[in-house]
């Protein structure tokens, strides 16, 4: 019996742009890591936001109180035909829970502000390791549900729109949404899990395939013991909500939009989410995109990355049953 570790490859071209992007070698994260990468995401969302503007994005800053009595911030974008009708994305960013802000990655849905008419709301929620279970959580949900508590006086539609989060905020999307289920609402109409980071334990095949790649079991290691701290030895005891992945009961969550790569270390703990879900009696859509890495959608140029893009439209545009309207910029 041949005990070697069988590893299906990385798309071709998506290996050949990280060869030119990143000299093939990718550059696991620590502790030491984390001040400098946070200042680099600073500089890239001041970037991130100009852009934004320039393209006809309005930006309206607002303060959050969290369950805790702290304040935090939410970015509010809008485009020019903004109404009552305009549904909610609301975008939790990823940064495996240390790393990233409001503005990383928003690229991913500024784009349905011009196609969708769609509002997005952008949470600033606190990072680990400073910040532990359950302040990234609350954070996130409490933007949320101030949010659909202030939609008239925001002019948006929050019952009709989704939540949406990449990687460690997938994994947080995840659990607002089963703390909106534990606790009567908001209810969205839909979530979108991207690459999602949902469980601790990284001891899927799909780990072991995938454990030195683009996110590490290394790397998913410090992130959730720097999100979960001492509650990491009791996980078991912890909410459903706290550890997505570790929930028995998916039933009764938003319909769901579901992608990773066959080359992503969470690819086994994504499908098997998918499949709790339809276990459960719900609605879900799932893509695994065939050679795809940890964050292979950010090399756009690529035609798998592209095939990722229309898939999200075409979901959104069938949920949401509003025309699509190309982007004018």
């Amino acid at each position: 019996m041949n005990s070697r570790l069988s590893i299906p490859n990385v798309d071709p071209e998506l290996a050949a742009a990280l060869q030119v992007a990143l000299d093939g070698t990718p550059s696991p994260i620590t502790l030491d890591y984390i001040p400098g990468k946070r200042a680099e995401d600073w500089q890239t969302s001041d970037l991130a936001r100009a852009a934004a503007q320039a393209r006809g994005v309005r930006v309206e800053e607002y303060d959050v109180t969290t369950a805790d009595g702290a304040t935090i911030r939410l970015d509010l974008l809008s485009g020019p035909n903004r109404s009552a009708t305009s549904p909610l994305v609301y975008y939790v960013h990823g940064g495996g829970m240390m790393l990233g802000n409001r503005w990383s990655g928003i690229d991913v849905v500024e784009d349905w502000i011009h196609r969708f008419n769609a509002v997005v709301a952008s949470i600033e929620y606190r990072l680990a390791p400073e910040h532990q279970y359950p302040i990234p959580h609350e954070d996130c949900y409490a933007g949320l549900k101030w949010v659909a508590d202030h939609e008239h006086q925001l002019g948006l539609n929050a019952a009709s729109g989704l939540l949406v989060g990449t990687s460690a905020g997938g994994g947080l999307a995840a659990a607002v949404a089963l703390m909106a289920r534990e606790r009567g609402g908001p209810k969205l109409a839909g979530m979108m899990l991207i690459a999602p980071m949902l469980d601790d334990r990284s001891g899927t095949m799909s780990a072991k395939q995938y454990g030195n790649g683009m996110w590490s079991v290394a790397e998913n290691t410090l992130g959730w013991r720097s999100l979960l701290g001492e509650a990491g030895h009791r996980a078991q005891a912890l909410p459903d909500w706290a550890i997505p992945g570790r929930c028995d009961d998916l039933a009764n969550l938003p319909h769901a939009f579901i992608e990773v790569g066959s080359a992503d270390m969470f690819r086994d703990d994504t499908v098997d989410f998918a499949s709790r879900i339809w276990r459960g009696g719900g609605r879900a859509e799932l893509h695994v995109w065939s050679g795809g890495f940890h964050g292979f959608e950010v090399l756009s140029h690529t035609l798998i990355a592209q095939s990722a893009v229309h898939a999200r439209n075409n979901w959104l545009q069938r949920l949401l049953g509003v025309p699509e309207s190309p982007p004018t910029h």
